[in-house]
């Protein structure tokens, strides 16, 4: 039943990624330089930060918990985007791309806001799962055939936390940020190697962290290390 669920989130995601691509391809116009690209690369995420436990307050005071350590994870996904003529070195960008920074089994510190001394705690792993879809603004350098350039803009990100007890969604937004080098092996092929920068505060409903807490925030930080193929029209 689990590798089917995650079977079927992989399908999602995908067809998510598409979805927003055939979006993004319909609003441009169709004069200056298009271009469209897949992408393929590694996920580093930070430790989740400032996680906050809701709890039934006549059972538990408030509680916080230390850092949730995360997995490396492959990333993959697709970007579409257009210049302007007018203005060359000035675009526009959607991007969709998928990845499962999974939650380590770990020790955490669990905090209580009213007084009481922190406790060390055993905390099992879960399966997480986050699909960002971005809006990005791209300046670059218009060169011959090395075309370095930098983007940013708002992005919405679609999560799934998966435990033992539960499996909740998390729809946010957040900040999207890139940094690459493209490469122009024929006026219409390009290699490119990008950095991204995630940045979301995620809230769950989920008892998957004990009892007396019915959901848990926090933020969630990524770098992004990719490399890709692009077609320019």
């Amino acid at each position: 039943m689990g590798d089917t669920m995650d079977q079927l989130m992989s399908c999602r995601s995908r067809l998510s990624i598409a979805t927003a691509l055939l979006i993004g391809a319909s609003a441009i116009p169709a004069w200056g330089e298009m271009y469209m690209a897949g992408q393929v690369g590694l996920t580093s995420p930070r430790s989740a930060s400032q996680v906050d436990l809701a709890v039934d307050q006549t059972i538990l005071p408030p509680i916080s918990l230390s850092g949730l350590e995360l997995k490396n994870s492959i990333v993959y996904g697709g970007k579409l985007g257009y210049y302007f003529d007018s203005v060359k070195s000035l675009g526009i960008e959607t991007e969709a791309f998928t990845t499962t920074p999974h939650l380590k089994q770990q020790n955490v510190t669990v905090s209580a806001l009213d007084g009481s001394p922190p406790v060390s705690q055993e905390l099992s792993g879960a399966h997480f799962r986050v699909t960002t879809l971005a809006f990005n603004l791209v300046v670059r350098y218009p060169g011959g055939r090395f075309q370095p350039y930098a983007g940013a803009g708002p992005a919405i990100f679609f999560a799934q936390l998966k435990g033992a007890a539960d499996s909740a969604s998390s729809t946010k937004p957040g900040l999207n940020t890139q940094v690459g080098l493209r490469y122009l092996i024929t006026p219409n092929l390009a290699l490119f190697g990008e950095w991204k920068y995630n940045h979301v505060r995620f809230s769950f409903d989920t008892l998957a962290f004990g009892a007396g807490s019915s959901g848990v925030s926090f933020h969630y930080s990524a770098h992004h290390f990719v490399f890709g193929i692009g077609y320019h029209f």
